[in-house]
């Protein structure tokens, strides 16, 4: 296990890409004013926030920006069943383009919606994003390459023993999210 942890933080090491931090978080649905029709009464409900921080620093100068830089999450839930008796491993992508070089603080997110979080928790809202996972691994891909990887509480890629369940997680272009904090989180590529 130490030999493993020791290459993959050489690994990362020698990547221009960093992972620093994954944070998930339960939010409430954005509440947005609107006028020109009737608003609909209805009380914001809880979606999982997954946010990862990241940076990316070329070997050479003359990168600037990079385009098709690819996140993948793997979020294992704690919502063991008959269904999913080691819990559910819920999966998505979110590819970006125009990765600014040289910056420290970049930011990247996922999210859960309600209905799916009631759905794979048997109609129940965890209290909060720690109750509701286990871990957390995303890895950045770029040219086909992954060109780093993290875990919230582990090392190495843990994902590959589990069923995998795509489909739930969201980019933030799919979610009420999508106007707010435009400058916050990079620009998602359209597909």
């Amino acid at each position: 296990m130490l030999l493993g942890t020791v290459a993959l933080l050489k690994a990362q090491a020698n990547t221009e890409f960093t992972i620093l931090k994954i944070e998930p978080q339960i939010v409430t649905t954005p509440t947005i004013s609107y006028s020109g029709a009737t608003q609909k009464a209805s009380r914001p409900k809880s979606w999982m926030e997954i946010e990862v921080t990241f940076t990316w620093v070329p070997r050479t100068t003359t990168d600037k920006f990079s385009d098709d830089v690819t996140f993948n999450y793997y979020v294992l839930l704690s919502n063991k069943s008959v269904t999913f008796p080691q819990g559910a491993l819920l999966t998505g992508q979110v590819t970006h383009s125009s990765v600014p070089a040289r910056q420290n603080d970049l930011k990247t997110v996922m999210y859960l919606n309600p209905r799916s979080i009631e759905r794979f928790f048997d109609g129940k809202i965890p209290a909060s994003a720690a109750s509701a996972i286990v871990d957390i691994g995303v890895t950045i891909t770029r040219q086909g390459q992954v060109v780093a990887e993290k875990s919230l509480k582990g090392t190495g890629q843990w994902w590959p023993q589990y069923q995998q369940t795509a489909g739930y997680l969201l980019n933030k272009s799919e979610t009420p999210f999508a106007p707010l904090n435009s400058d916050y989180y990079e620009a998602v590529k359209k597909q």
